[in-house]
């Protein structure tokens, strides 16, 4: 093949570095971005918060001397370096008039003050900050609660290290989830069967919280009802769970009365003992790590009107250290100097990155806004069928940046805190030949079902009933489907007595 040249026009998009940096910057979340300005606080010394530099100012002052009557007179040096001296000691606790000896009806207060900083400045006025996440409590899991009431419990070595076992078993929602075979074959202990490991999961079982170390529920129920207190219903409830927990799990209340030979008021005492229960033990002693929300944005309804507005506070406002700027000579191509242009271009690339962001957030959430007007004003049930698409369309960009902007930021309005993913939401269609949310229709099911009567709960084929009379089209499948997003129970399990 023989060889040519040839002159090809084309148009090609390139990743810049700068194109790169702004799209990490808009997919992050609030808490993420404060990582990131810190890391670039750190590493670019052309970066500063507002605050550092108007301290920094405030502190040189306007005529580059430092602030106050600072300048002494050089014979007064012997008698200033004394007193500084003199005046580390007192900061640095070095006093040496200690006493040797404490008089007996005084306490250490008396004479030397506290080590805890107060609660506010001189007279009240300089309040000092205080950070609440350092003085909170780490998160208290069930394992370390059992193993507390383990230690304060006498076992001998044998029967500590079966409970110990026993302990690793048991799960999050506090069942035990190991089999006392796995545990006895577990354990290098000699002369150690079955009976002995049963024996010290009863002695753990009598443990906070009840019901804990369970091996089904039945069990689960039947430890929390023998640690209640003697009522009319108890030993009825210790009967049905004990022989007929099949006929509770169903909600067969002809059958139950008609085993038990009870009354309707009589099982309505019952079952209500039975409910005020914990299927869940180990939910109610482990504590989980909160996690902290912070809005991007924040609505507002002001005269009538509603008003989106930046959270100002969500991340720290930067500029470039006028200092370390004013340093760079435009004619020196030495190293330092292009050390200097090299940090000053990407603290303004850096600081650019950051506006577009915010203008971008601003952008698409003033145009949800205008999409769930309805939202804001009447609530879920007003909420409108919105894809990424719509979004992009009215602002004229892509759906790929509309789905970093709405990842893992949130909107503070009068109606809560919400995801930007939340106005997202698919679309049915309705009798009157429009559309209606997936978000509407579950709020819709989810007022029906509270409205019912216990007694007669709505099944899923009369709140599809319900539901097409008001001109919504959904199949009984689909209201299924939204039930158990919301976590709903079916009509056979939510079923009361009047």
């Amino acid at each position: 093949m023989k060889q040519s040249l040839q002159l090809r026009l084309g148009q090609q998009l390139t990743m810049t570095p700068q194109l790169q940096q702004a799209i990490r910057l808009l997919q992050l979340s609030t808490l993420d971005l404060k990582q990131e300005i810190q890391e670039a606080l750190d590493s670019n010394m052309m970066l500063e918060t507002e605050e550092e530099g108007a301290a920094r100012e405030e502190l040189n002052g306007s005529d580059g001397q430092l602030p106050g009557e600072l300048q002494e007179g050089a014979g007064d040096q012997a008698s200033n370096q004394q007193n500084d001296t003199n005046n580390e000691r007192e900061v640095n606790g070095e006093s040496t008039d200690i006493p040797q000896e404490l008089a007996v009806d005084s306490g250490w207060d008396d004479v030397y003050d506290s080590a805890l900083p107060p609660a506010s400045g001189i007279s009240g006025h300089d309040k000092v900050d205080t950070d609440f996440l350092t003085q909170r409590r780490t998160a208290r899991t069930l394992f370390d609660y059992l193993v507390w009431q383990l230690n304060l419990t006498p076992f001998s070595d044998a029967d500590r290290a079966v409970a110990t076992a026993i302990i690793d078993g048991i799960n999050e929602d506090g069942y035990l989830a190991v089999d006392l075979e796995e545990i006895v074959s577990g354990l290098d202990i000699e002369d150690t069967d079955i009976e002995e490991v049963e024996a010290v999961l009863h002695r753990i079982q009598q443990f906070d919280p009840p019901g804990v170390a369970a091996r089904d529920p039945r069990e689960c129920l039947l430890l929390q009802l023998n640690q209640c207190k003697p009522q009319p219903a108890l030993e009825p409830a210790i009967e049905l769970v004990t022989d007929h927990f099949e006929l509770l799990a169903q909600q067969d209340h002809a059958q139950i009365k008609r085993r038990l030979k009870i009354s309707d008021a009589r099982l309505g005492d019952i079952t209500k003992l039975i409910r005020s229960l914990s299927p869940r033990p180990g939910t109610l002693v482990a504590d989980s790590e909160p996690e902290y929300i912070v809005p991007d944005v924040f609505v507002t309804k002001r005269e009538g009107v509603w008003h989106v507005e930046l959270n100002s506070d969500a991340t720290p406002r930067l500029r470039v250290n006028s200092e370390y700027a004013n340093l760079i000579r435009r004619a020196d191509n030495s190293d330092d100097n292009a050390y200097l242009k090299k940090h000053l271009q990407e603290a303004r690339w850096f600081i650019k990155s950051l506006v577009s962001r915010n203008v971008t957030l601003l952008r698409v959430a003033t145009k949800i806004l205008e999409f769930q007007r309805g939202f804001f004003d009447h609530g879920p049930e007003a909420m409108r069928p919105l894809v990424l698409r719509d979004i992009a369309e009215a602002l004229d960009m892509h759906e790929s940046t509309i789905s970093r902007v709405t990842t893992q930021k949130y909107m503070h309005s009068p109606r809560g805190t919400f995801e930007f993913k939340y106005f997202f939401s698919s679309h049915v269609g309705t009798a009157a030949g429009g559309e209606c949310s997936a978000t509407a229709i579950r709020a819709l099911i989810k007022k029906l079902i509270a409205a019912e009567k216990p007694e007669k709960p709505l099944s899923d084929n009369k709140l599809a009933g319900i539901l097409a009379d008001q001109g919504i089209k959904v199949a009984r499948r689909t209201v299924a489907k939204y039930r158990e997003s919301m976590a709903i129970p079916p009509s056979n399990e939510r079923k009361r007595l009047a």
